[in-house]
């Protein structure tokens, strides 16, 4: 799928921008961004459930921007599930297949199926009321892969699911994609639901998008401050190129890489993940290091979380309890390390 150019807007709201993005066939996409950017707006666009007010999205090479949502072919789990109440699972599964004319025992029969598929084995005639949240999640999408979608869409589907069964529905989605190999587009605000699953996210504020890439590459070199602040934590620290690194403070500190078109003296923000930086004894020379003082101490058990005052700037510093120095105190003085293979430069 290709989409080219798309522009929404309602009224003088403008909820999406000029998005041009490349889906390869296969993969698990996620859109990532905060409330009111524009995610949601995207995949109804890409359903048929919104009309854009201009640019156009292709599949396989056909303009499909003003087919019918029915006419695609493409499966939708919505947030609120959807499911008829007063039907069966096996009647809410396989609900399409009956609008489409399909006997009642093979529409029986596929329904079986795709329960087995979701791990969900013997409950065909059960009613939807009496499954648990997590149960009716995996209804819902064995209901929307009924008809073998060209796409599967989903819209925040886990943000109803208290936290531990969200984290395994998360795999669970993820393991059948993999099994299925269906192209699979999924919208969330969670950074770490779209780390877990996606092969690709797309992140997104005020419409636009702000970087594409893979997980891992995105969390590693971000391409703006918001792409920075918004997947994991981040320090961000306002300084000044220099020709070896940037300014902050006064103090240098050196960076593996510079960006390019950006010139000695230009206003920059530098990005260090927080599980990068390093504290060291006050006063310890070596390079990158600056003084700071401890200003907030949590200790989670499977790591510790260290607050430390530079200048105006406040970093955070993420170590196992292993590392944590034994004389760390609240109002220490200390020395943070900020390794220069771990500073991104970004614009300011």
């Amino acid at each position: 799928m290709r989409i080219e150019g798309l522009s929404k807007s309602f009224g003088h709201v403008h909820a999406l921008a000029d998005v041009d993005l490349d889906i390869p066939h296969g993969r698990f996409i996620c859109l990532l961004g905060p409330s009111g950017c524009g995610k949601t707006t995207l995949l109804r666009l890409i359903a048929g459930l919104e009309t854009p007010t201009k640019g156009r999205i292709l599949l396989d090479g056909v303009d499909i921007t003003r087919v019918p949502a029915h006419k695609r072919d493409f499966g939708m789990v919505f947030q609120s599930l959807a499911l008829f109440p007063h039907l069966s699972v096996g009647e809410n599964v396989a609900y399409g297949l009956r609008v489409r004319g399909v006997d009642r025992a093979r529409r029986r029969q596929r329904a079986e199926e795709l329960l087995a598929l979701v791990r969900l084995p013997g409950v065909l005639d059960r009613p939807v009321a009496q499954l648990s949240g997590g149960q009716r999640q995996r209804v819902a999408i064995a209901r929307a892969l009924a008809l073998a979608p060209k796409l599967f869409l989903l819209d925040e589907p886990l943000s109803a699911l208290d936290a531990k069964l969200r984290e395994a529905m998360q795999v669970e989605l993820r393991l059948l994609q993999q099994r299925l190999g269906i192209s699979t587009i999924v919208v969330t605000h969670d950074q770490r639901e779209a780390m877990t699953m996606a092969d690709i996210v797309v992140v997104m504020d005020h419409g636009r998008v702000q970087q594409v890439g893979a997980p891992l590459a995105i969390y590693r070199e971000p391409a703006n401050a918001f792409v920075a602040g918004f997947i994991g934590l981040s320090n961000l620290l306002q300084g000044t190129l220099a020709e070896d690194g940037v300014r902050i403070d006064g103090h240098a500190v050196r960076v593996a890489r510079l960006p390019p078109g950006l010139v000695p003296g230009a206003a920059v923000t530098l990005s260090v993940r927080p599980e990068e930086a390093h504290l060291r004894p006050f006063g310890e020379p070596g390079p990158n290091r600056l003084p700071a003082e401890v200003a907030f101490v949590r200790d989670l058990g499977a790591s510790v979380e260290v607050t430390a005052r530079c200048g105006e700037a406040e970093l955070l510093v993420v170590m196992a309890p292993r590392e944590r120095p034994s004389d760390l105190a609240l109002g220490g003085r200390v020395m943070v390390e900020l390794p220069a293979e771990a500073c991104v430069v970004l614009a300011a």
